[in-house]
């Protein structure tokens, strides 16, 4: 039997039923599923949970829309975390491959510009100085992350694969509102004043946990995967939404009355060959809503 550590939370959420009974009603989890107490800035905090691990995924670090303080809030936890965790896997020779979650945020905000005849690709990285003078924070600390984790596995022999997601949409598993599809609620579903006038790269959250699935099932898959169903504006979303729900209070213009952003691609040809047929938005944005019904956060 493989056995896989998924590390998922920050600081010890294990008691915090809201945060955990909705993963020991999985099928299969009592008998299968085992919940550890955690911490991502305390060192060796990961090695009761990795050892004898064949398989790592390291799935999440903090998210803040605004702080304060970022390097405390957001750039210290992920990467600091990520070292933490990769040292973790180093000590114990059980483990096999580690799968790394991290973001387009570390692949696109290099000061390059995006526009319709550019193709972003695997081969690009985010520029941390570039992140930090423009205050970019989240995109700072999973640029940074990525980083480390890329230095750290390469001087200690560890085969990682990293997962780079868009802005991930879809049903909900737990019963919390995450960070992005809160993002989407706020900005298109609540009767904002305005839509923000920005591009987003929306991939589907079940896309993402096959790519996570395959990218440990996959013996030849390496490297990073650029994870992006449709790059679009923010009010193509929307519309949709307004379509399938037209009761939905919606905004109907953007921030400004400057030019949209130009639409560039995200490169999909890697993310092939983990066999991955993307989930088109439409469907992502009806189930976003039909999820978002359901937990009771909208009422249409």
């Amino acid at each position: 039997m493989i056995l896989i550590t998924l590390l998922i939370l920050l600081i010890c959420v294990v008691g915090d039923p809201k945060r955990t009974e909705h993963l020991l009603d999985l099928d299969g989890a009592k008998e299968r599923l085992h919940l550890f107490k955690a911490n991502l800035v305390e060192e060796g905090s990961f090695d009761p949970v990795v050892d004898g691990c064949e398989s790592v995924f390291h799935v999440a670090s903090p998210v803040f829309l605004g702080t304060n303080d970022p390097h405390a809030d957001l750039i210290e936890p992920a990467v600091k975390g990520t070292e933490n965790v990769l040292r973790s896997c180093a000590r114990f020779p059980s483990v096999k491959r580690v799968i790394l979650t991290s973001s387009m945020a570390s692949v696109a905000f290099n000061g390059k510009p995006l526009t319709p005849d550019v193709v972003v690709d695997e081969t690009w990285f985010s520029d941390f100085a570039f992140c930090v003078s423009n205050k970019l924070w989240y995109m700072a600390s999973k640029t940074l992350a990525e980083e480390t984790a890329w230095k750290f596995a390469k001087e200690n022999g560890i085969d990682l694969v990293t997962i780079n997601p868009g802005l991930v949409i879809g049903p909900l598993l737990q019963p919390t509102l995450n960070t992005s599809v809160e993002l989407f609620l706020d900005r298109g579903a609540l009767g904002a004043p305005r839509l923000p006038s920005e591009i987003c790269r929306f991939v589907d959250v079940r896309d993402v946990a096959y790519a996570h699935i395959q990218a440990l099932e996959i013996p030849s898959a390496s490297g990073r995967y650029c994870l992006v169903g449709r790059v679009t504006h923010f009010s193509n979303a929307v519309k949709i939404a307004h379509e399938l729900y037209p009761t939905l209070p919606l905004p109907e213009k953007c921030a400004d009355d400057k030019a949209s952003p130009l639409v560039y691609e995200v490169s999909k040809e890697k993310a092939k060959t983990l066999g991955l047929d993307y989930i088109p938005l439409e469907v992502s944005v009806k189930d976003t809503i039909e999820s978002l019904k359901e937990k009771g956060f909208l009422n249409v």
